[in-house]
């Protein structure tokens, strides 16, 4: 069995344009037609880990317009649970993608109805028997450190994606039970200029920070778990790329779903860059997430799309 998923933060609608490569600066290139999709890294994650089975609740904020009833209605389709305020006079918050024919992206992020959510917007009831808990840097601060401290004080392991990047209190690290990173995430926290491969020197700064256990995803390359002053490398599962969009909050509602379900670290790892993978076959962020049959058939060698 496993138990439930709590993910708060935010919700944005992703307004993306594909083009044949990436705009220099101060160059105009040609797209395609503007499509609307749901996104957000909260709400990618609560639905990458409902698709593969998870019981998740998502706690964020909209505006009361058209984006956020989209937002809402696409969540729930996904089969999310929401407990998220809609908010009057206040635009959903919306990011606006580019994504090259390789499946790189840019993103520009207007946080909308995300920059008000506030603690008071936290019922307390949603704390009560998660299991996880999935935390992102897309709200204020002070919400995120609100979230850990409930979640802690329920016994839900905190999972805190220090994403998009932004110094974070020592409070905030002391409630955190699994520090998830990319590569240069990392570097940024422990004030380095890169990571050069040199995990071993990763895990004890981290542990220095006071942090324990620790994903760090490499993209293409896979990911690396710190756990129990173990170094464990998990490889990554070759694909052809289409879109990376999305990727990594699949990876981490995939992550919290296994956690949730009692898996060990790195083996909740492995599943998640098996869910990362696939997601990067297919086009945007949770129109490209796979079921729980989808990722078995893939495991199994059979196409699943």
């Amino acid at each position: 069995m496993t138990g439930r998923v709590l993910v708060v933060g935010s919700l944005n609608a992703d307004l993306v344009v594909r083009t044949a490569r990436l705009p220099a600066a101060g160059e105009t290139v040609t797209g395609t037609d503007l499509v609307t999709e749901a996104g957000g890294k909260s709400s990618n994650q609560a639905a990458a880990a409902a698709l593969l089975g998870a019981s998740v609740v998502l706690v964020g904020a909209v505006g009361s317009d058209a984006h956020g009833r989209f937002l809402l209605e696409r969540t729930r389709r996904a089969g999310v649970a929401t407990a998220v305020e809609s908010l009057d006079g206040v635009a959903t918050g919306v990011a606006v993608i580019t994504v090259d024919r390789a499946g790189e992206n840019t993103i520009v992020l207007s946080p909308g109805a995300n920059a008000q959510l506030t603690p008071a917007h936290l019922p307390a009831a949603v704390f009560e028997g998660a299991a996880v808990l999935c935390l992102a840097l897309e709200v204020p601060m002070e919400t995120v450190l609100a979230a850990a401290r409930r979640g802690h004080e329920s016994g839900a392991a905190v999972v805190l994606n220090l994403s998009p990047y932004a110094a974070v209190p020592d409070e905030l690290l002391r409630l955190t039970d699994v520090l998830l990173v990319n590569e240069h995430e990392a570097a940024r926290f422990l004030g380095w200029g890169r990571v050069d491969g040199d995990w071993e020197a990763v895990r004890r700064s981290l542990s220095g920070r006071g942090i324990d256990r620790a994903v760090v995803t490499l993209g293409g390359d896979g990911a690396v778990v710190l756990d129990a002053g173990a170094v464990t490398t998990v490889p990554a599962v070759p694909v052809e790329v289409v879109d990376t969009t999305g990727c990594g909050d699949a990876f981490t509602g995939a992550l919290a779903h296994r956690l949730a379900a009692g898996d060990r670290l790195v083996d909740a790892a492995r599943f998640a860059a098996l869910v990362g993978a696939i997601a990067a076959t297919r086009v945007g962020a949770q129109a490209s997430y796979p079921t729980a049959s989808q990722v078995v058939m893939v495991a199994l060698g059979y196409d699943s799309k």
